[in-house]
């Protein structure tokens, strides 16, 4: 079925099509309306779901965490301080091994408050052990979220289906809806190892010595930073991963194929710029103005943020004159954190570009195409002006 809605109608319209079982809610903007449709459709019978209006963003997720643990397919949804509340329970979530999946609907964080977007909320989050994806349109919200179940429950780790605030929670653009058949071929029902189980009880998570240890039964179990090894080894594995369910997603639907990172232009491209989300959709009108003055420039948009695919990145960026990383994040007192993992990534190659960081956007600061012609400009005309200290543009001191 062809729709044209909201980024958060996508969204909820993909959790349906999962048959997500236990839904966690508690409003902030701007992702309030997708908890809000998911509520419609429990209200209509259009889910067979729990929905459960909770206190706060904390409590939010810790309702996910037991629904998880006792086998449900789990959802929830947040933004900015919100996602910042449940922080604790982000790591526990993580280190459960529980295969939830939450929508982050990007806005600058407080103090001062802003409801605008940027990414400094799932980026402060980037090292919790979630999988971060980000999307650029309508389309991938939807597709991202089946997705990201399916990632979630093959490798036991949550995922986070990032996506722009206002830019994309809130304006209406077309996609596809698939049919509940098609879904169910691509993302059966949830099967954990295990789960709670009250003929069968077991404690989980408790305290953990420093170092291995017998089990109950005598076999030796991993401590804390055995744990820790295997929840890194297997995010590392997980980038497979994502490139298998990509290509299943794609047999059974017909979209996809750009698992990693999203190019344009970028087949002659002798300069490109990249960045995560809808910020890549319109860099390529300042590609496409760029390519009528003869400059051989593409962007690429990063879906994939962690587990960070740097061999994909070191591959698709060899050989260039320069890349220009455009983010709406920042490492404070560093630099831009895109730009430090791009830079990490491109040290092990033999043919490592110069590369450039411009912050913008923060707090929904308008991003002018005219000023992306500018700056994208100089880096490819003029790269020895730029340096490596991040670049701000539309900053008025």
């Amino acid at each position: 079925m062809h729709m044209i809605e909201s980024g958060n109608t996508a969204a909820a319209n993909g959790v349906r099509l999962a048959k997500v079982q236990v839904i966690a809610a508690y409003p902030i903007t701007p992702q309030t309306p997708l908890t809000e449709k998911l509520s419609e459709f429990v209200d209509s019978g259009e889910m067979d779901a729990q929905y459960i209006p909770v206190e706060s963003e904390h409590s939010a997720l810790a309702v996910c965490i037991a629904s998880s643990s006792a086998g449900a397919r789990s959802f929830t949804a947040t933004s900015a301080n919100g996602l910042l509340y449940m922080n604790e329970q982000l790591h526990w979530a993580a280190g459960a091994r529980l295969p939830i999946v939450m929508c982050v609907v990007n806005r600058g964080i407080g103090a001062p408050w802003t409801v605008w977007n940027d990414h400094q909320d799932s980026v402060s989050q980037r090292d919790t052990g979630w999988i971060q994806i980000y999307c650029c349109d309508h389309q991938q919200i939807i597709d991202t979220v089946l997705k990201a179940f399916c990632l979630a429950e093959t490798v036991s780790i949550p995922v986070m289906v990032c996506y722009d605030g206002y830019i994309l929670s809130h304006t209406y653009m077309p996609f596809d809806i698939p049919t509940q058949a098609e879904v169910d071929r691509f993302l059966p029902p949830f099967a954990p190892a295990y789960a709670l189980n009250s003929e069968n009880p077991a404690n989980l998570n408790t305290v953990t010595l420093p170092d291995v240890r017998p089990d109950v039964r005598g076999n030796m179990a991993p401590g804390y930073m055995e744990i820790r090894h295997n929840l890194h080894a297997d995010m590392r594995s997980a980038i497979g991963v994502v490139a298998e369910i990509d290509q299943k997603f794609q047999e059974v639907f017909g979209r996809n194929g750009n698992p990693y990172i999203e190019p344009y232009q970028c087949d002659d491209a002798e300069f490109v710029a990249i960045c995560m989300g809808s910020l890549s959709y319109h860099l390529r009108d300042v590609v496409d103005i760029l390519r009528t003055e003869g400059l051989p420039v593409g962007v690429m948009g990063l879906r994939l943020y962690r587990p960070f695919p740097d061999q994909a990145v070191r591959e698709a960026l060899a050989g260039r004159k320069n890349v220009i990383v455009f983010e709406k994040a920042l490492s404070y007192g560093n630099q831009g954190a895109l730009y430090a993992d791009i830079k990490s990534a491109l040290y092990c190659g033999k043919k490592r570009p110069p590369v450039h960081n411009y912050i913008l956007g923060l707090g929904g600061r308008e991003i002018k195409t005219a000023q992306l012609v500018e700056v994208l400009k100089k880096s490819c005309t003029q790269p020895d002006t730029v340096g490596d200290e991040p670049q701000w543009i539309g900053l008025k001191l």
